[in-house]
């Protein structure tokens, strides 16, 4: 029995009781704190690329996820993970994401993929890539299973797209060259040689592994003659997509890109999704991760915002006169 005396008033407890009313309050007060404390928690994500640092993708990535509340330092942690153009240091740097614990990775382009997959089985892993059933990196579009879902850009399609382009606006080229990147995957050239001898030019597949490799593919295409240049999408091939840009000019090269960020650096023309609008789709899979669901029920989503974007500028100063049929279809001409 414990006797309690306040004032004139004197109040006899059993000592059980007390000890039943110490737990339950414990009791309660236990989740009270671990939910308060989730409270405080941010989500934490790793961004797994191949770019340098000083790539503009980098601020874009933030914008987008501005865009659906995502503030950097306030409601979500980013770790930034950029092989500064060596894909050979994914894998250390994928490694380095699983060991931090973070909530989600973000990467883009098949190395970037593999080697988040082969670091992790259960973190998720958000991406945007030219084909991802095609290269075999997630099962299906509706159901991809395992942990990794987001965007296929449709490469495949989009390459022949821009062989047509390329050989109408240059009805005269017998060859055209198309730079690709190995890492990027086979599937690229898929329907690009069956395409080019419909249209009667001759495909000339130009590799570029490393940064060196360039300025021997540019003059290879040189001497054999090349009358255009089809740049196939790789996040490798953005990243020196200067480079590209400077040794077409230097080689008088006519080119056509994917991406618009290249006819607004100097390249003559390109056609393809924008950046920003696949960036929104990666996020809005992350957001929806992030909030419980899982990637292996989340289907792989498709651009549907193609831009035909030319610089008049880069035509004139390579003697292409752009014909009329192709100038009408362009959603923005750089004069």
């Amino acid at each position: 029995m414990i006797q309690i005396r306040i004032s004139k008033f004197e109040f006899r407890i059993e000592a059980t009781t007390v000890l039943v009313v110490a737990l339950a309050l414990g009791l309660f007060a236990t989740p009270l704190a671990a939910e308060a404390q989730q409270a405080g928690k941010i989500p934490r994500i790793g961004v797994l690329q191949v770019w340098s640092s000083a790539d503009p993708m980098v601020e874009l990535i933030r914008q987008a996820l501005r865009e659906v509340g995502y503030v950097e330092g306030r409601t979500i942690a980013i770790e930034f993970r950029l092989a500064e153009g060596k894909t050979e240091r994914l894998p250390a740097l994928a490694a380095d994401l699983v060991q931090l614990k973070v909530d989600a990775i973000m990467t883009f382009g098949d190395p970037g993929i593999r080697a988040a997959q082969q670091a992790t089985t259960t973190i998720p892993i958000v991406v945007a890539t030219d084909d991802l059933v095609g290269a075999g990196l997630v099962a299906s579009f509706a159901r991809p299973g395992g942990n990794t879902t987001g965007v296929s850009i449709l490469a495949s399609e989009l390459n022949v797209k821009r062989l047509e382009l390329l050989k109408e606006t240059l009805p005269g080229a017998s060859r055209i060259a198309a730079l690709w990147d190995p890492g990027s995957g086979t599937f690229h050239l898929k329907g690009l040689e069956a395409a080019a001898r419909s249209l009667g030019v001759e495909l000339q597949i130009l590799e570029v592994r490393r940064a060196e490799d360039f300025h021997h593919a540019f003059e290879t295409a040189k001497k054999s003659h090349a009358g255009a240049l089809n740049v196939l999408a790789s996040p490798f091939l953005y990243g020196y997509r200067q480079t590209i840009i400077d040794l077409a000019a230097k080689n008088r090269l006519p080119a056509i890109y994917q991406w618009r960020e290249m006819p607004e650096a100097g390249g003559l023309m390109s056609y393809g999704p924008t950046l920003s609008g696949f960036l929104r789709l990666c996020v809005a899979a992350l957001d929806k991760i992030l909030k419980g669901a899982k990637p292996a029920d989340l289907p792989i989503e498709q651009p549907t915002k193609f831009e035909l974007v030319i610089n008049l500028k880069t035509a004139k100063a390579l003697g292409v006169i752009i014909p009329q049929s192709v100038l009408v279809r362009a959603d923005e001409v750089i004069r």
